[in-house]
């Protein structure tokens, strides 16, 4: 016999299962499950066994239980997950690679027909040739614009058409006219939208930075930073070389104007005073030209083998 529990047991029980499992688990991904059915989830469950949980839930249960968990235990860091817990989300707790866990949840998609009033989350767009539908179908197309014409009795596209934009609801005639072409345009699945690891949250763009991608947000972290200490002359240790040059400088500028002077400083003086002693000295007039006519004339060098053979042949003069 099934024994049928009351929604107070169940309400215990599931707050129990969950104050465990985030006792258990560090690291939690917040997923979006619009348009997911129980079968689809299934297969997500059965998928993911190995090293992780799905939990699915009410938002306002899982916030009460998590701001009671967090109470009870001290531990605010759960906390940071509440504000995450808006719309249809679950939460899949896991203790394996989160980057690699995130690839698998978004293998599981499943293709969905056009209904009526449902959010377009791409763009729909009809491609060109025959639809195998009978010419007496042409009314659905002329309500729609979509350029058509009769081809061996049936309807042909013409021209590629967007039907629906992504972010736009999805009309009757849209609707109607995907079903009878076959065309399922929308796939759903679990889509991550939060990371929660050691206290943390954070986007699940974070997961897929490369360290190309981290040196650069370093670089441009350690620019502002530098720029921020130059500018409100606090010392950092990246901001030091430009402080030392800027100094060197200042101090430059008072001993050209004032009588006070430093070895590094009397060498720009000297300069202020007769730059010509710092110019190199131009080379006399016509020493290029006749460089040139001496290079010509410069006789060919005679070869080796000659010269033995010259000296050879006068032994016997």
């Amino acid at each position: 016999m099934v024994v049928k529990h009351s929604k107070a047991e169940k309400k215990i029980a599931y707050d129990q299962k969950l104050c465990k499992l985030l006792d258990e688990y560090s690291q939690i991904l917040i997923v979006g499950a619009d348009n997911v059915g129980s079968n689809q989830l299934q297969n997500i469950r059965r998928g993911l066994r190995a090293e992780s949980v799905i939990l699915m839930g009410k938002n306002t249960m899982m916030k009460r239980s998590i701001r009671v968990h967090a109470e009870n235990t001290g531990n605010k860091s759960f906390l940071n997950l509440i504000p995450l817990l808006v719309g249809n989300v679950g939460l899949i707790f896991t203790k394996g690679d989160l980057k690699e866990i995130s690839e698998e949840v978004s293998k599981y998609k499943v293709g969905a027909p056009a209904r009526v009033g449902l959010i377009a989350p791409d763009d729909v767009v009809v491609p060109p040739g025959n639809t195998g539908l009978d010419p007496s179908q042409t009314s659905f197309f002329q309500v729609l614009n979509i350029p058509t014409k009769i081809n061996k009795g049936t309807v042909e596209i013409i021209t590629a058409v967007e039907l629906v934009k992504k972010g736009d609801k999805v009309g009757s005639s849209e609707s109607a006219l995907l079903s009878k072409l076959g065309v399922r345009p929308f796939s759903y699945g679990l889509v991550v939208q939060g990371v929660y690891e050691n206290g943390s949250v954070f986007s699940p763009e974070v997961l897929y930075l490369t360290e190309d991608d981290l040196a650069v947000k370093f670089l441009e972290g350690l620019s502002m930073a530098t720029s921020l200490s130059l500018e409100i002359s606090y010392p950092a240790l990246s901001a030091a070389p430009h402080m030392l040059i800027n100094g060197y400088k200042n101090a430059l500028a008072i001993a050209v104007e004032t009588e006070y002077s430093f070895p590094q400083a009397d060498e720009v003086k000297e300069y202020l005073k007769d730059p010509s002693k710092f110019a190199a000295p131009a080379p006399p007039p016509g020493d290029g030209a006749a460089a040139a006519a001496n290079e010509e004339k410069k006789p060919e060098p005679v070869e080796e083998e000659e010269e033995d053979e010259d000296l050879g042949l006068s032994l016997f003069d």
